[in-house]
């Protein structure tokens, strides 16, 4: 657009004359007028149409680009218009448009916005409508003297719509305050450049001193390019964060409107002015007042507002929840509703492998999404974290579970920040009024519970059962799992790798298990999600490390030489001081680095790359291998493998299990393996549960194997047991059994 435009302007300063120019009038001006509708279209796409105030801007772009091409074809023909023609419709649908598109871009933020902001807004609008009361008047004056008729409305609706137009884009600039980002000022630069061509060339026509030909002529275009520039770059909000504007001082709306105003009035006791003006103006000074009568009251009301709004969304927050919802209930006690209790699954993930930036950046993005699915009668919350509540009037279970599916299909749709893609799912738990629970404390209780048990059976949405009570169980999951940390109720079993050249055992996998004093032992199904959740892997990360570390010392000294692998969450890998504490617990253990295996799943390694490279670099650095588990179950990518330090992979058992009945998993797994090789990569292969994938594996070349064919994860002095029952020459395997 910018290349074009300094094309155009060229070659009207080039012209010599003012007869219409097929190339400068018709060519350059046609496309600078179409490309600026080609860059709305192509943002709007990106966006899937889903953000009105820029439908309504493109819309606008095009309405206007529409009339001007309609004009200026019929001026190269030589075809004579009449007055209105059809271009004057494109012209003047422009000004509705484009307001419209302004009333969006406010009412999305006016539940945020303070009082004081908006009087802000409306002491600008208004002056600025004052100043160009004044200054339309040459225009106004004669044209409203002419009899009335269709013409005569058309010329009067012009000059209106450029004051409308000044007044609605300076209004919300001053309602914007300090968070105007620097998006708007392209915005405004295209709005003041559209209206200022329009005035100009109204005056000029009204003095019979325009001409063809001028830099005049390309203020619509310049002015259209703007507005296309603004609309792109909010298309892109999702993927670039917003560069603030410089800041306006708080007081400079209120003070520069009452010195417009003033300045009006004075004018008008020198010369005769518009009557709209001096309304205008009067009205100035009186919304300036309103502060000052009002201040306290407007003080305490945003003190409330701001009480009950949450700081990063916007959206009402607990504080909110808890006064609107038991007056709602009260308003209509025979009346249905719901109440939605929504979790973000994965988020804290987020937050650990991407820091809080982006997993704020996420929450601001999915409030947006679910507020676009809810009507104006629903009440949405942020109760904290990746908590939200909703609150459905007039809702029965039907509806709920509709409202709850098309608020977890908003969230599907790949989400771009910080130039990461990321993929958000939810849970939702929901309670329904009366039926199961008369008051908010009761609904919530019983939504938190339908929510985690949607989250344990991935069901995605749950309504509340009378049998549902894993709200209660997980609550006392949580407070033993805290003792059992503290009490030393963790312990690991061990799987042995099995050389598959030799026969021979080189390492172990340790996995943890929970001797819970009531339960028996637990499992890491049972246990480890919840871990994750409540911030308590970094603790069972080190025990782990402890005793995994404290056995293979142990093993040393009774002569073997076997390595141990420790499975790594993402949350663990995001602790920068990991390697340096793992390289402390192995040199005081008096074990050589490599001893260790770190098995990472290909989730971390494809989510931050860059943040990968450089904790699997630090821990290379001392000496640690590193192995990617369940490998081919996420989202492979050879261009990882060929990047990041890696050791070895381990093929997952989804893809061993069915070889014996299945060619094309044969040939797949052969294929991994030749490419594991390829790069210099040992590959293990997990769940071997028979003596056919045994052999079949040990016949494609696969280094090393464990399954239950050879053994099952056993305590550290059962697989001593079984290691010394192994004959020397352990090339021919046998499965071992325990109880």
């Amino acid at each position: 657009m910018a290349v074009l435009l300094l094309v155009f302007f060229a070659a009207i300063m080039l012209r010599t004359d003012a007869e219409f120019s097929p190339l400068v009038d018709g060519w350059l001006g046609l496309l600078a007028m179409v490309l600026p509708v080609f860059v709305s279209v192509r943002a709007l796409h990106r966006t899937r149409f889903r953000q009105r105030e820029l439908v309504f801007a493109a819309a606008a772009v095009t309405s206007w680009a529409a009339g001007n091409i309609y004009f200026v074809l019929a001026a190269g023909f030589n075809v004579p218009l009449p007055y209105p023609s059809l271009a004057d419709i494109g012209f003047l649908a422009f000004c509705p448009l484009m307001m419209a598109a302004l009333v969006v871009l406010v009412g999305r933020k006016a539940r945020e916005m303070a009082w004081p902001v908006a009087l802000d807004g409306a002491l600008g609008s208004v002056a600025a409508a004052a100043v160009l009361a004044v200054l339309l008047n040459p225009i106004l004056g004669p044209v409203a003297d002419r009899p009335a008729s269709l013409a005569t409305a058309v010329a009067v609706a012009y000059p209106l719509c450029d004051l409308l137009l000044v007044a609605a884009f300076v209004g919300v600039g001053a309602s914007q305050g300090r968070s105007a980002g620097a998006r708007w000022i392209l915005l405004v630069l295209g709005l003041m450049t559209f209206a200022a061509t329009d005035v100009t060339y109204a005056l000029l026509e009204l003095t019979d001193l325009y001409v063809v030909g001028t830099p005049l002529d390309m203020g619509w275009a310049i002015g259209l390019a703007f507005i296309a520039w603004w609309i792109d770059g909010s298309a892109r909000s999702d993927r670039t964060r917003a560069v603030p504007a410089l800041a306006i001082p708080a007081q400079a709306v209120p003070a520069l409107a009452t010195a417009t105003a003033l300045g009006v009035l004075i004018l008008a006791s020198e010369v005769e002015i518009p009557p709209l003006a001096v309304a205008l103006a009067s009205l100035t000074l009186v919304l300036a007042a309103v502060p000052l009568v009002f201040r306290q009251r407007i003080r305490l009301a945003d003190m409330h507002r701001q009480a009950m709004t949450d700081e990063l969304t916007g959206l009402p927050n607990r504080r909110a929840l808890y006064a609107e919802v038991p007056a709602r209930l009260a308003a209509d006690q025979h009346r249905h509703s719901a109440l939605l209790l929504l979790d973000l699954d994965k988020f804290k993930e987020v937050n650990d492998s991407l820091g809080h930036d982006v997993g704020d950046g996420l929450l601001r993005v999915v409030a947006g999404r679910l507020s676009e699915q809810l009507g104006e009668a629903d009440l949405l919350t942020r109760l904290g974290g990746d908590e939200f509540a909703i609150h459905l009037a007039g809702c029965d279970v039907g509806k709920a579970e509709s409202v709850a599916a098309k608020l977890r299909a908003a969230l599907i749709e790949p989400f771009t920040l910080a130039g990461i893609t990321l993929q958000a799912s939810a849970s939702i738990g929901i309670a329904l009024y009366p039926e199961q629970g008369q008051d908010l404390t009761l609904l919530l209780r019983k939504a938190d519970m339908a929510m985690y048990r949607a989250k344990s059976t991935r069901g995605g949405h749950h309504v509340y059962r009378d049998g549902d009570s894993h709200g209660d169980e997980r609550l006392r999951t949580l407070a033993e799992l805290r003792t059992a940390l503290h009490e030393d109720q963790l312990l690991l079993h061990y799987q042995p790798k099995i050389d598959l050249s030799t026969g021979t055992v080189r390492g172990v996998e340790a996995l943890v298990r929970w001797d819970h004093p009531v339960r028996g032992l637990l499992y890491p199904d049972a246990f480890l999600a919840l871990v994750e959740e409540a911030g308590l892997m970094p603790a069972m990360t080190q025990i782990v490390f402890e005793k995994a570390l404290d056995q293979a010392a142990i093993w040393q000294e009774q002569g073997r030489t076997l390595s141990v692998a420790v499975n790594l969450s993402a949350s663990s890998l995001v602790d920068a001081e990991l390697p340096d504490r793992i390289g402390d617990m192995v040199t005081v253990r008096g074990l050589v680095p490599s001893v260790l295996v770190l098995e990472i799943t290909e989730d971390f390694l494809m989510a931050d790359r860059d943040r990968a490279h450089a904790i699997l670099t630090r821990l290379r650095a001392i000496g640690v291998r590193i192995a990617v588990d369940d490998f081919g179950t996420g989202y492979s990518s050879l261009a990882y493998l060929r990047d990041l330090p890696i050791d070895e992979l381990k093929l997952d058992k989804s893809f061993v299990m069915p070889m014996a009945d299945d060619p094309r998993a044969t040939a797949l797994v052969a294929s991994t393996i030749d490419l594991a090789h390829s790069l210099g990569l040992r590959m293990v292969a997990e769940g071997v549960e028979n003596s056919a994938a045994y052999a079949d594996l040990a016949g494609y070349g696969c280094d090393a194997a464990q399954g239950f064919f050879m053994s099952r994860p056993v305590p550290a002095a059962e697989l001593d047991a079984w290691l010394a029952k192994r004959e020397p020459d352990a090339t021919l395997i046998q499965p071992v059994a325990f109880p």
